[in-house]
């Protein structure tokens, strides 16, 4: 008998929770369709494209104004666990937001194995600040960031929440006002064990540090958490467990269903016009103020 892993899987049997694109190997239909109508949206949306928040090259954010004044911002963080997609990929999610009054940005990183998720987190925080920071000329209100992410993405989405931005310097410590994600990781320790981990190099204290789940804070912003029905049953445990964590410390948690969506199928409804996750991230960036994350000393520093 194979011995478990992590729970009461083995390698194999962990390894096929966590290996989406075997599990629908129609995957690369979704990849097209979404760079498909991307181009199409950058295409017909006013856009500022490949804005440099840093000074390597795959530092750089797409951001479409909302056409008012002092609009909100919701900042995307795509998935692809930490090793694959690009911002560029994911403009079709814009227009339900910008004809709602949102400023939407999606924001690129480097990919592993080149860089650490780590060395991630810090990207996708050094675009936030940079967007704090440049608010007022883009139009947006620098006091109402808002952040969103699918698959990793969720995961960076939901770090960024909980970040320490004084560590920063003379920086709100609620810069960023409220999250949401969208088939998030939020316990490294089973990708660290999985096949995956020859890529991402993470060692048990870093999945620990890095874990959502590891470092509830003690107060935050608002956070929605949606997860596809059809999603694998560690994808399902995964969100059940961290919205138990997040809410037995008293903390603002709304998990919004997705029926018959699975992993690939289910950030669709973070962009569809009328789905309920749709109308809920337009409730909470336009209406909703976090409260402030605390410091956390054992979380990784802005860098």
């Amino acid at each position: 008998m194979t011995p478990p892993v992590f729970g009461s899987y083995d390698q194999a049997g962990l390894d096929a929770q966590y290996n989406l694109r075997a599990r629908h190997p129609d995957h690369p239909e979704y990849f097209e369709r979404w760079a498909r109508e991307s181009a199409l949206v950058r295409a017909s949306l006013p856009c500022h494209l490949d804005l440099a928040y840093g000074d390597r090259p795959k530092e750089t954010l797409d951001l479409f104004p909302a056409d008012r004044p002092s609009a909100p911002i919701l900042a995307f963080l795509h998935g692809g666990y930490w090793q694959a997609l690009d911002k560029s990929d994911f403009s079709y999610l814009a227009p339900v937001y910008v004809e709602r009054g949102v400023t939407f940005v999606s924001v690129n990183y480097e990919l592993a194995p080149d860089v650490s998720i780590e060395t991630i987190l810090a990207q996708c925080r050094r675009a936030l600040l940079w967007l704090w920071r440049n608010a007022y000329e883009l139009g947006a209100d620098r006091d109402r960031i808002f952040v969103a992410g699918h698959s990793a993405g969720g995961h960076l989405a939901t770090i960024s929440l909980i970040t320490d931005w004084t560590a920063a310097g003379a920086l709100p410590a609620d810069l960023v006002k409220g999250a949401c994600s969208v088939s998030g990781v939020y316990d490294l320790e089973p990708i660290r064990v999985s096949y995956q981990n020859p890529i991402l190099k993470l060692d048990r204290v870093a999945a620990v540090r890095l874990s959502p789940i590891r470092n509830v804070p003690a107060t935050a912003g608002p956070l929605l958490l949606a997860v596809g029905a059809e999603e694998t049953d560690e994808f399902l445990r995964q969100q059940k467990e961290f919205a138990a964590a997040w809410v037995s410390r008293g903390l603002a948690c709304e998990t919004v269903p997705l029926p018959g969506r699975h992993h690939f199928s289910a950030v669709d409804a973070l962009g569809e016009p009328g789905s309920p996750l749709t109308e809920r991230v337009i409730r909470m960036a336009t209406s909703g103020t976090g409260r402030q994350p605390p410091r956390l000393a054992e979380m990784p520093r802005l860098a």
